[in-house]
Order: C-alpha cells, then structure tokens, then sequence
C-alpha cells in the first residue's frame, strides 16, 4: 500500500532529510508540504508546499503527516491531525507535560494513532533503554546533551525522555555534597529528581547525548552520537509504517521497538 504523506516543515534541515526518505521509498509518496515561505511554489512535481496545515490537507488525500516544525507549533498540529483523522509522527519537542496528557485524551478518544519521538536514532533509543538499566545498579548520574546552536528548547527531548527512563528504575535520592554551593546559578545544570542535565549548544554539532554513572572506583559512560540529520531516518520510516497500525499516541519511539 502507498502511503500518502505531508511533510510540516519541509523546507527545514530535517523537513528536506525526510522528503529525501520519501523519495527514495517505493511506498512512499510525498503529496503536499508546509512552509508559509513557499507557499503555493512547488516543492517536486505533482507536489507542492502550503502556509498552513489545514491547507494543506484540504488540498490533498493524506495518511500520514510528518512533523518537524517548532515547539509553538505542535500542539496546534496535533489536535488539526486529529480533527482531520490523518495520523501524526512528530520529531519536534516541547509539549508540556500537561499538553500530552490532553492529547494522549483526544487522541484515545477519536481512536487515532499518533507518534511524538525526541529522536528517532535507533542508537539513540538504544542508550536510554541501557541508561534504565544501568540506573538500578549506579544510581549517581549526570546527563551531557550537546547540540547544534540553532536548537530551540533546553533540556533536549531526548535527555528529558532518558531522565525519565532512568527515574522510573534508579531509587530516589539527591546526590551530591549536602551543602554543594553553586557560585554561578546554573553552574550545576538543571536538577531533575536529585540528578543533573546539563546542555551544551555550539555550530558545528548535530545530536550527541552522554550518561555518566559514577560508583566506588568506576565510571560507566553510554554515549550516542548523531554525526548526519540521515541517522533519524531509519527511525522515521519505522514510525511512519506502524503508526498506520496504531490507535493511540504514544510519547518515545521505543514503544514501537522491539528493545
């Protein structure tokens, strides 16, 4: 079966990797686009880029739609997504808490699949399965994320996901000196649940993310390196495959793995 999908984003680093994937998959078929900066101009032929969403899916049969906007915007596309009945795979974060929760709602209750993943670099979801594990044996952790500087949201998606992996199997303590000083506030990075994330923005990075466990006379490091935008590929084809088989929305790509 043809999929028929609308990348939102597409004139954006990622937006332009994953019509690359389209192109490139038999079943795959690119059918419209959004980006208010090339509206009505045509992205390829038989395809062509709308200022907004909903025109977008007026304009065009569609199963899926592929999202790699902004944070502002992915509320708003979510709950269109769902109002239209076109399932969503989104690679942009930062959705509050609060924002998922009433979207996992109104997508369970219009029986519609969904997927939000804050990296879809299988060795990504990889290290944060391992990083659970090892947080139940060497529950003194840090997390270093480091990315590209015209990266919008702090902690990373992916490190905020791994934070949480590892609170679900690390027991509860604060670690650290008792009476730890920060000179500088923030020098210590944000404290999440008694341990701390800390985000490095530079030019010249992609998406690298560090875990480091300390225990008596050892230190564990589980690192993953994104070195091309290419790497979240293999991850979107996946999503965009099974979420044509899902009826709910679900928050991480490991949920659709097998680790």
């Amino acid at each position: 079966m043809t999929i028929r999908i609308i990348v939102a984003g597409a004139s954006g680093k990622m937006g332009q990797e994953v019509v690359k994937l389209i192109n490139r998959t038999e079943h795959f078929q690119l059918v419209g686009a959004v980006s208010r900066t090339y509206a009505k101009q045509e992205i390829q032929k038989g395809a062509k880029y709308y200022a907004t969403l909903e025109e977008a899916l007026d304009a065009n049969e569609a199963d899926v739609i592929v999202d790699f906007t902004s944070p502002e915007m992915i509320k708003k596309h979510l709950q269109i997504a769902c109002a239209y009945r076109v399932r969503p795979v989104v690679g942009t974060t930062g959705l509050t808490e609060e924002e998922l929760n009433q979207l996992t709602v109104e997508f369970k209750q219009a029986n519609l699949g969904g997927i939000i993943a804050p990296n879809f670099a299988i060795g990504a979801i990889l290290m944060m399965r391992f990083a659970a594990q090892a947080a139940k044996y060497l529950p003194h952790v840090e997390i270093i994320e480091s990315h590209h500087d015209r990266k919008l949201d702090a902690p990373s998606g992916t490190s905020l996901k791994t934070a949480e992996l590892i609170t679900e199997s690390r027991r509860q303590m604060k670690q650290g000196h008792p009476k730890e000083i920060e000179m500088w506030e923030g020098a210590r990075g944000a404290d999440y649940h008694g341990f701390r994330i800390h985000s490095v923005r530079l030019p010249g990075l992609v998406a690298h993310q560090e875990v480091l466990f300390g225990g008596t006379g050892q230190l564990l490091t589980i690192r993953h390196d994104s070195l091309n935008r290419e790497s979240f590929m293999p991850g979107v084809q996946i999503a965009v495959e099974k979420v044509l088989e899902m009826n709910q929305l679900v928050y991480g790509l490991e949920n659709i793995l097998e680790v």
